[in-house]
């Protein structure tokens, strides 16, 4: 019997291996505007926020003056070599399989706009994907709007939705939306983050999703 009518992805760090690229577009950005580098852990954490809320982190206090430029910063560090980032290598067959089920399958991310499309462009995937929400739309993850605003376009019921995504932030938006939440491990969070959100499940790779999804999509 199938228990899902839709199945949400998060993009960077769960469908796009982008974790290492974004860390050290972060910890780039913060070395040239003379700002404390953050660690690994502490700027992957940051990862699927909106963006002026994930550089604000990194200069509270006296230095709030330099968000924008950071954010600027942030940017140029991000598109630099952007090519070489890629789908982890089971995300064109997961969705494919996914598809075939004959659920609804959708994005929530915290990419702008502009950014999701020209992610999906260059992947050569839009078409697998029947919605997107970004924070263009919605309010920043783990506000529930994306997921809020997903269920209603579809017309499916929140507890026929799950969320699959790699940060904190992807589980709580799911538990705050009434959603059930899969955590996937190869990206930003590690097992123990995703763990202290109670997820229906904690999977380490896209394949181990797939057995895990697609018994339950009937």
């Amino acid at each position: 019997m199938r228990e899902f009518d839709l199945v949400v992805f998060d993009w960077d760090g769960t469908l796009m291996d982008s974790t290492a690229h974004i860390v050290n577009a972060i910890q780039q950005a913060c070395r040239e505007l003379a700002l404390p580098v953050p660690g690994r852990e502490a700027a992957s954490h940051v990862i699927g926020l909106r963006l002026t809320e994930a550089m604000g982190q990194f200069c509270p206090g006296e230095h709030a003056g330099k968000l924008p430029a950071l954010v600027d910063a942030f940017r140029r560090h991000y598109q630099a070599d952007l090519d070489r980032v890629t789908l982890f290598d089971a995300a064109r067959g997961t969705l494919d399989a996914i598809r075939a089920k004959g659920v609804f399958v959708a994005i929530a991310t915290g990419s702008s706009r502009a950014g999701l499309e020209r992610a999906l462009a260059a992947a050569g995937i839009a078409e697998l994907f029947d919605a997107t929400r970004t924070v263009d739309e919605c309010h920043s993850k783990p506000h529930p709007d994306m997921l809020l605003q997903l269920t209603d376009f579809f017309g499916v019921a929140a507890e026929r939705a799950v969320m699959v995504g790699d940060t904190s932030h992807d589980l709580l938006m799911a538990s705050h939306a009434g959603c059930h939440g899969v955590g996937i491990s190869h990206g930003a969070h590690d097992c123990a983050e995703l763990t202290r959100c109670q997820p229906r499940s904690i999977v380490h790779s896209l394949p181990e999703l797939s057995s895990w999804l697609l018994p339950r999509l009937g």
